[in-house]
């Protein structure tokens, strides 16, 4: 007679994923905010609303997404206990460009062959981020798929709840000309260009153990991507805030005018702050033109935030005092061309 086949010989160890889930409960648990209602391992995660009761009219707010080929390097590199704060910050910066205070996220996981210590290294970042943005992570799922990821491979996405009030909703439509830009600084490359990043490692055959600035590539293009949560609700708070544009996948070119009316544009002054090396050395290394650079990448600014001229001083102030590194970008004017216009173009 044969041997009975197992769920286990064909790859999936369901025991291992019992462990992890066992193993990332404290984890899980320091996250836990007003709301939360029970903890993880139920078919699906509660958050009771009427816990918050400073809102009189809220809109719940939604975001998703993922942290791109960043993920490669990470795995390359064996270095996971960061990529999940990427993984928070892709989604709550989303929703806090929208006057939204995160509320509660989930995660998931899938991986050709699950390595407990590295999932558990994940899991960590992902509720390490949850605190910084004052998300409960409440729930997520991992799944291990042998045949459709390589056995050391894995992929993240991420989803979280944000509320806002309603008629205090961040959405532009306040924005006029000769409001003040003002820009905060990035962490370095954030989540986004990595295929071209890796494009120009691969091409030019260099190692990640190069050093720039004295530091390994590997970490300057691992550093996780920075959470402004905090720094925007204080904006917010304060009644300043009358748009913002996270600035991922498109750059400056593509995300600045999804919050601006149609008639109106950005001018960004590109005196007023140094290109990080990073991104110099990208360019240098990839021959990258500067058109091509500003709509790939963030060039050192993490947000670009519209408030009005005369509240500029105190939005910055509010900024500074969260710890951004923030400043005067540009202002708002009407429209001539495109949506954003450089003070380096003709």
């Amino acid at each position: 007679m044969s041997k009975p086949i197992t769920y286990r010989d064909a790859g999936v160890n369901i025991d291992a994923g019992n462990e992890l889930v066992d193993k990332i409960k404290k984890i899980v648990s320091i996250t836990n905010r007003p709301g939360v209602m029970g903890g993880i391992g139920g078919f699906g995660g509660c958050f009771d609303l009427s816990a918050l009761k400073n809102y009189r009219n809220p809109v719940l707010v939604s975001a998703t997404d993922g942290v791109g080929t960043k993920l490669r390097l990470a795995i390359e590199c064996q270095q996971h206990h960061t990529i999940g704060i990427d993984l928070v910050a892709m989604c709550v910066n989303d929703l806090v460009v929208m006057g939204a205070e995160p509320l509660f996220f989930l995660d998931y996981f899938a991986t050709g062959k699950l390595d407990i210590s590295v999932a558990q290294d994940v899991i960590s970042g992902i509720a390490q981020g949850c605190q910084m943005a004052n998300a409960a992570l409440i729930g997520g799922e991992t799944a291990e798929m042998p045949g459709l990821y390589a056995t050391k491979d894995y992929d993240l996405a991420g989803f979280c709840v944000g509320i806002a009030e309603k008629e205090d909703i961040i959405d532009g439509r306040h924005i006029v000309e000769n409001d003040t830009l003002i820009a905060l600084g990035s962490s370095g490359p954030h989540s986004n260009g990595y295929s071209l990043i890796r494009h120009i490692l691969q091409t030019k055959q260099i190692p990640l153990t190069q050093t720039i600035h004295e530091k390994p590539l590997s970490e300057v293009l691992l550093a996780p991507t920075r959470i402004y949560v905090k720094s925007l609700l204080a904006l917010v708070k304060a009644k300043l805030l009358k748009g913002a544009a996270h600035i991922t996948g498109g750059g400056f070119i593509d995300n600045i005018p999804r919050i601006l009316p149609e008639h109106l544009a950005a001018r960004l002054d590109c005196d007023s702050w140094i290109l990080p090396p990073i991104f110099s050395w990208l360019q240098e290394q990839g021959q990258i033109t500067q058109t091509e650079l500003r709509r790939t990448f963030n060039c050192g600014v993490g947000m670009v935030i519209c408030v009005s001229a005369a509240d500029s001083n105190d939005a910055l102030s509010i900024l500074k005092a969260q710890g951004e590194n923030a400043w005067i970008i540009g202002q708002v004017k009407n429209r001539v061309k495109q949506g954003v216009e450089f003070s380096d173009e003709p």
